[in-house]
């Protein structure tokens, strides 16, 4: 009796709704116990309407965001660029007058980072020309990702990183993700066919092969080949497939979808520079929103847009700094909000705290690398404060499972808060 009497009243102690914040980090210190030795943690806690601290630990040292970083590449894109931005692939020609049916000329293909842009859009692109009465082209079909530069991958980012899959090109000319599919046996006797995924080499010449084949597939003459150029400034769109940021953003932080981040870091870098998208540029813009927004920036280095690089380096500090200043965004705060996470309903974080008091309350982004576990987000609590949240754990024992249960036992612990 006396040891059902023992758990009774370690069950109880262990539930209890916490009420204060001293038992909070009494709570949470007794949760990372269980780490092992180890394993680098850092964890910052703030109520952004108080401006109390709930609980900080270690929220200056820098470590490996993973993708976490795509927190400073979505809220950088919404607060320059806002959620109404228009990221297209348009079709274009110098030919200004169509009245005889003919493009004279050459027909060029541009994309502005519309990173999303499918064989389907391009086919729609197509018939907007035959609804234009469009019979021929005289000239070349010509594929143009200037946009952006020309340096498709970057092996610097994830040299160290062997889980990760090697991205598609990053272009700011896309089509099916730049990628193709290809279908190869199984085995030297197999008769089964598999389908495989390869990367294109050449995105804006592969963007004008594929342009060339469907005007032809609609009945369009293309009297040339096709071509990988630059579009005349003047020159006229005769179509157009895009899609707007708000809704960009959700694939990218939800799905946490690498190829799109870095493909949006780069529109980053167009856009502010008014030059073109690089990886100079992208990371220039990153810095300034960090700085001209009093975000804290000591020991945080920012290289890419998805978080897939090592060599990112960030600070909890920063990374609820990025989320208090999009907290207190009017205009860009619903869209960046919408975008996360909702723990146990969808994306990255849809197995997670599914069935507790978190559920349906947390919305945040997850990160994973070999030996590193993010996240970081918004919780509602129980007593309806808003709380803003991040905790990385650096580890090479015990794995990342168990180190997401730590997060989301401690997530959940905060959402019970009353």
């Amino acid at each position: 009796m006396f040891r059902y009497t023992i758990l009774i009243f370690l069950f109880f102690i262990n539930n209890v709704f916490p009420t204060s914040k001293e038992e909070i980090a009494l709570r949470i210190n007794e949760m990372l116990r269980v780490l092992p030795p180890s394993t680098h943690t850092a964890i910052l806690i703030i109520n952004p309407l108080t401006q109390d601290t709930v609980f900080s630990l270690n929220p200056t040292n820098s470590m490996i965001p993973a993708s976490n970083a795509k927190l400073f590449t979505t809220a950088t894109a919404l607060s320059e660029l806002g959620g109404d931005f228009v990221l297209k692939t348009s079709l274009l020609t110098e030919d200004n007058d169509l009245t005889d049916d003919i493009i004279n000329g050459n027909l060029y293909i541009k994309g502005y980072g519309n990173s999303e842009f499918t064989k389907s859009d391009l086919e729609q692109c197509v018939q907007k020309l035959v609804q234009k009465g469009i019979k021929k082209i005289t000239g070349r079909i010509i594929g143009d990702d200037t946009y952006f530069d020309n340096v498709y991958t970057r092996e610097d980012w994830i040299r160290d990183e062997v889980a990760n899959v090697k991205l598609p090109p990053i272009s700011a000319l896309v089509i099916d993700r730049n990628r193709e599919v290809v279908y190869k046996k199984r085995g030297r006797r197999s008769r089964r066919l598999r389908r495989y995924f390869v990367n294109v080499q050449n995105p804006p010449l592969n963007a004008a092969q594929l342009l060339r084949d469907e005007l032809i597939h609609s009945g369009i003459e293309v009297a040339s080949d096709a071509a990988a150029g630059t579009t005349p400034s003047g020159a006229i769109e005769l179509a157009n497939c895009s899609i707007i940021l708000r809704n960009l953003l959700r694939d990218i932080n939800k799905h946490s979808d690498n190829f799109l981040a870095e493909c949006l870091f780069k529109t980053i870098g167009a856009e502010t520079s008014e030059k073109q998208g690089n990886a100079f540029y992208s990371t220039q813009a990153i810095l300034s929103f960090i700085k001209d927004n009093g975000i804290y920036s000591d020991g945080s280095s920012i290289v890419d847009g998805s978080g897939i690089s090592r060599y990112d380096q960030v600070t909890v500090g920063a990374l609820t700094g990025v989320l208090e200043k999009m907290y207190f965004d009017m205009i860009h705060f619903d869209d960046f909000y919408n975008s996360l996470s909702i723990a146990g309903v969808d994306g990255t974080l849809r197995h997670r705290m599914s069935g507790t008091s978190a559920e349906n309350n947390f919305h945040g982004k997850t990160g994973t690398l070999n030996g590193v576990s993010s996240i970081s987000g918004y919780l509602k609590t129980a007593s309806g404060d808003d709380l803003i949240i991040s905790m990385i754990f650096e580890f090479d024992k015990k794995g990342a499972r168990f180190h997401h249960s730590i997060q989301d036992d401690i997530i959940t612990l905060l959402s019970d808060w009353q």
